[in-house]
Parts: C-alpha cells; structure tokens; sequence
C-alpha cells in the first residue's frame, strides 16, 4: 500500500443543507447514485449519512439507511461506511442505531467532545427553502458537539462486537491522544483508520502545519500501527488533499464536506470531486487503490458479512 492512497468520499452529511446546491444529494435514490458515481470513479470507500426526503433534514433512524444502502450494495463492490456522527445535536444512542442494526465494515467514530461551528455559514448563503436550515445553523452557536470517554466507549462496545471496525475522526490534536488511550487499554486494534479533520471551526485549522503537526503526532503515538487520512472542509478540501497525498497519506472528498470543486464554482457531483482527487494522487506518480486492496489495508471483514 506504500504507493496505493485510498479516496473516501463523504456523499451528503449533515452540514450542508439542501438550498446551498442542487447536487446535494437528498433522497435515497439520489444518495445511492450518488455513491455508486463516486464509487466508479475512483471512491474506495463511501460514507453515508440519510436525509428525509421531504426537506433535506438529517434522519438518523436506520429505515432511512435501508433503501440506499440495498441499493449501493446491488450495484458496487465499495466499502460502506456508516456515520455515527449523525448531527451534532443528535445522542449517541440515536447516532449509532443504523451502525448498530447494519453492521456495516466500517464506521465513524468522534474521538472527543467540541464546539462545531457552522454559523458563518449564514455569512454566505441567505435563501433557504426550509425553516430548519437556517435553525440549525444558528444554533451551532451555542452547540457542543458532545463525545465523551463514556460515549465513545459505549459506540466501540456495541459495533465492535458485529465485527465493525472504525474511521476515528479526530479534529483536535487532544482527540488523537483520545484515540491513543482506547488503544493503550485493549478497547481498539490496529490497523488504526485515523481520519484527521481540518478547518471546522471549534477544531484544528486547515494550514499546512496543522497537517504536519497531526501527521507527526499521530507518527508519534501509532508508529505503523495505523493508515491515515485527511479531509479539509469547505475550499481547505483539494487543497489539504494534495498535501496529505504527498505525505503518503489517504484523502477523503465529498459533498459532505465541501460543495465546492473550484473557487466559486459548486461541484457537480461527488463523482466530480473524486476525479480531482484522483488526478491530484496520480499526478504525484502514486495509485488509486481499490476497494479490495482498502478493505486489506485496514483489516476488515469484507462485504458479504454486513447486515444489509
């Protein structure tokens, strides 16, 4: 895997709401294509979020994962990844409930507790088509996004037993060292799958000596016990990509995370943004690897063992 980097995407989320752009995917349909898309384009992994269809507000029951989960599966050998993310205003007992009842290869895991700030937002868009969108974005003004020991043990208790393994994200230097205590006391096994976030606001910024700073931290506490990844939110997206993939490191794209695809231009698709990062790993000389090759890079139970 030294010159293999694996691409997730992050289809829709929870940030975006559906007025800020057309190609956010809402319906299950529309999320199944969408991740099929980005799966043939270059998308080792998906990581799925559901919406409901009537506004686009992010529904976290597991009988809104179903249908595109079915779907994705039917059509696509990529790596599903479900969130346990959720929303930040949502319990834990609600965010892991799909995980839970899928058990899916992968999933989400936040390693600590934050501020999450999506209010600038509203510097930037201002029509919206449902009364929740802007709501929502207000109230991260006063939103802790809560994860602490005794959540993120109780998600690593109730996945790991059907043979989930899990994308640590880690937003902060301290949610690294977070990571470091799980792991120090038996609760997670390597390979680790350290998914370092930069340029929400409550959590570490986008420049280029936050990336080397988590990359060396993260040396430091894992050695090669792990795979790391990055993903930049909003336009920090292709720009910490290329630094990550030039670090040897796997890079995460999608419309979750950013709708754009150039300076004020919105991305099309997800499968768009999977091409740019796709050309930016084979500029470097370096691969795309494959479903299956992510799946033996990170020591996962394979497809037909899920529950969907």
């Amino acid at each position: 895997m030294a010159s293999k980097i694996i691409i997730t995407c992050a289809v829709t989320g929870s940030i975006h709401t559906p007025s800020m752009s057309p190609a956010l995917p809402v319906t299950a349909e529309e999320i199944a294509e969408a991740a099929i898309g980005a799966a043939e384009a270059g998308a080792a992994i998906v990581h799925l979020h559901a919406r409901d269809p009537k506004d686009g507000r992010p529904d976290q029951t597991p009988e809104a994962f179903l249908p595109f989960l079915q779907r994705i599966k039917q059509r696509s050998g990529c790596v599903i990844n479900l969130t346990t993310g959720g929303a930040p205003w949502m319990k834990v007992e609600e965010r892991i409930a799909p995980a839970r009842k899928f058990r899916p290869e992968v999933a989400s895991l936040n390693m600590g507790s934050m501020n999450f700030g999506l209010f600038p937002m509203l510097q930037r868009f201002s029509e919206f088509r449902h009364a929740w969108e802007p709501q929502a974005l207000e109230a991260s003004r006063d939103l802790v996004f809560r994860n602490t020991f005794a959540d993120i043990e109780f998600a690593i208790h109730e996945l790991g037993e059907g043979g989930t393994r899990f994308e640590f994200e880690c937003y902060d230097t301290s949610h690294l060292y977070n990571l470091a205590h799980f792991l120090d006391r038996g609760l997670v096994e390597p390979p680790l799958f350290v998914q370092t976030v930069f340029g929400i606001l409550g959590g570490i910024g986008p420049h280029p000596d936050d990336v080397s700073h988590m990359r060396r931290t993260a040396d430091r506490l894992f050695g090669k016990d792990y795979q790391w990844s990055v993903l930049g939110a909003g336009r920090s997206q292709l720009q910490v990509a290329a630094m990550a993939a030039a670090m040897g490191g796997n890079i995460r794209v999608g419309l979750e995370d950013s709708l754009w695809i150039g300076p004020g231009k919105l991305a099309r698709s997800n499968a768009e943004q999977v091409l740019k990062a796709r050309q930016i790993v084979e500029g470097l000389g370096l691969e795309v690897a494959t479903p299956d090759e992510a799946r033996a890079a990170l020591g996962l139970k394979g497809g037909a063992d899920v529950a969907f």
